[in-house]
């Protein structure tokens, strides 16, 4: 009876796997080291090693799958299963996925990028409430995203929908990885948020404990500018409400352009929680138009680090319908 399916939420320091019902339901879920050394070229072979080993642990067959869907860094081409410039993984060269996978396990395989799979999984069972229109805003140590549009995922003509990291917030900003000025990521990933927190430092003469941990030249975190916020720090206060104010910014020209029923933030950063939420709320009130101030509401994500494997498995589910 093939009625499960395989999640794969590939990372730079770890491969998360999951058994999953067609429901959504995680069965068993366990998680391999990435080893990129050699180019990376131990990455898959570990990934089908450990899947064999599972489905030989738990009595299990290819018969029992719908099939195998899989999240991963980099330029993914969904035609041939592919994937490219994955640099973090050390995959500078064209890998192939698909193939491997599927004459290995005579499974039905599906990969999608890793911003992506994380929407598909918050949509369906997380904060999306598997509405037909959810955006995925995800603050990392980039910052990513994922657009469902009418039931649909955004690709774009070169595979770069989604890419809510380069939206630009502030065109006289910081430069970007990308080479761009005043990219999101730049202000709203854990880095981007540090970065601000400096630079703000310079102009800000009072009272503030962050000031003095950035002047003494200490570690700084952005969990660190979040939690003096919270406890009323004067600066940490002022920094926060530049990122919202960014963030709000960001928020309200998706909400503007696509009008999703949901706009849902994850990744680190959101662990923040409500105190982020109501501060990004408020600027994305005052940047949108009435219908979608009314309509679109922005929500925190619920899965952490699930919605990899959950959305991952999600896209195998294509192919119980093609039978």
């Amino acid at each position: 009876m093939k009625n499960k399916l395989i999640g794969i939420d590939l990372g730079g320091t770890t491969a998360k796997l999951a058994i999953l019902t067609e429901d959504g339901e995680i069965q068993q879920r366990w998680s391999v080291e990435t080893n990129i050394e050699d180019n990376g070229s131990h990455i898959v072979p570990n990934i089908i090693e450990s899947i064999k080993h599972r489905l030989n642990l738990y009595d299990m067959t290819s018969s029992d799958f719908i099939g195998i869907g899989m999240g991963t860094p980099g330029s993914v081409d969904k035609e041939n299963g592919t994937v490219i410039g994955a640099y973090n993984l050390n995959w500078s060269t064209l890998q192939e996925i698909k193939k491997p996978m599927e004459e290995t396990f005579g499974i039905p395989f599906d990969l999608d990028n890793d911003a992506n799979v994380a929407a598909l999984g918050e949509r369906w069972k997380g904060a999306g409430n598997n509405a037909a229109d959810v955006t995925f805003i995800t603050l990392g140590t980039g910052v990513g995203g994922g657009i469902i549009a009418e039931g649909h995922l955004l690709h774009g003509v070169a595979g770069a929908a989604g890419e809510i990291g380069h939206i630009t917030v502030d065109p006289q900003g910081f430069e970007c990885t990308c080479g761009k000025k005043g990219c999101l990521e730049t202000v709203a990933s854990a880095t981007g948020v540090v970065r601000l927190a400096r630079e703000m430092s310079e102009e800000f003469s009072g009272e503030s404990r962050l000031k003095d941990m950035i002047d003494d030249g200490q570690e700084v975190t952005s969990k660190d500018v979040f939690d003096l916020a919270k406890d009323n720090d004067h600066f940490a206060l002022l920094v926060v409400d530049k990122v919202c104010f960014y963030l709000g910014l960001a928020c309200g020209n998706i909400g503007n352009m696509l009008n999703p029923q949901e706009i849902v933030i994850g990744g680190g950063v959101s662990a923040a929680g409500d105190f982020l939420l109501e501060k990004v709320q408020a600027y994305f009130n005052e940047f949108t138009f009435p219908q979608v101030t009314n309509s679109t509401s922005i929500k925190l994500a619920e899965l952490g680090n699930s919605a990899g494997v959950i959305g991952a498995a999600s896209l195998a589910l294509k192919f119980k319908e093609e039978k």
